[in-house]
């Protein structure tokens, strides 16, 4: 497989042409952003981290049927996926209170929910990832109702997926951001599955193994990416 030109720079991976015109080469840097790149820093190997824990998710989920953009990895921070027409809507799945939802709603971190909420937000980065509705994703023509109705279903069986995995693992699954796109007809999970997109808690003492450690400066982000790797990985 050839790689060829830039296709896209985004602030977590780089994407690249290849000498097939359905297949794009997904390079996964150090670079850590939050706050909508407000806030910059560097998370030394979260590349190879979020690389492998990706692949291990998407090869989980194709598994159960879920169709990924996901091909195959090709090093420590490379691998070769499927080229989508990303849907502008990111699809964020709740399962406990946290982040913007407790900020949002005046609730306390950690409180469980009957039954997992399922949000959509705008992907703009100058616009700040506004949360819209359904409506307005069909209104503006960000997807049809046909798709959007697809990426729910298709995302919470992500999400019951996902937790019963990391569940054997001693892990929570707090929230999860999910991007899809068209392929052919077909709409596909594609990004990554990783502490960059997910809330992962450890089940028994509620610690954080994901992104917050470095949005909220709690320190050692290294060594909980690196633990949730070691963990999903047996």
């Amino acid at each position: 497989m050839e790689k060829r030109a830039l296709n896209y720079e985004g602030k977590a991976k780089t994407l690249y042409t290849t000498d097939d015109p359905d297949l794009l080469i997904q390079y996964f840097k150090d670079d850590a952003t939050a706050f909508n790149a407000k806030k910059r820093g560097t998370i030394e190997q979260k590349g190879i981290v979020n690389n492998r824990m990706s692949e291990i998710f998407f090869t989980l989920l194709e598994r159960e049927g879920v169709r990924t953009h996901f091909v195959k990895r090709l090093s420590d921070r490379e691998m070769l996926v499927r080229r989508l027409e990303i849907v502008p809507v990111e699809t964020v799945v709740r399962n406990l209170v946290a982040g913007s939802l407790a900020k949002r709603l005046g609730r306390e971190e950690g409180g469980d929910l009957p039954r997992p909420i399922v949000e959509y937000y705008y992907k703009s980065d100058s616009l700040d990832d506004p949360m819209i509705l359904e409506d307005h994703a069909i209104a503006f023509g960000f997807a049809t109702e046909a798709e959007l109705a697809t990426i729910r279903a298709m995302a919470l069986k992500i999400n019951d997926v996902l937790r019963r995995f990391l569940d054997a693992r001693g892990i929570l699954l707090v929230d999860a951001k999910f991007e899809f796109g068209r392929y052919k007809g077909e709409i596909l999970l594609g990004d990554e599955i990783c502490p960059d997109t997910c809330r992962f808690w450890d089940k028994a003492t509620r610690e954080k193994l994901d992104k917050d450690r470095f949005r909220r400066d709690l320190g050692n982000v290294e060594g909980a990416y690196r633990e949730m790797m070691e963990r999903v990985s047996h």
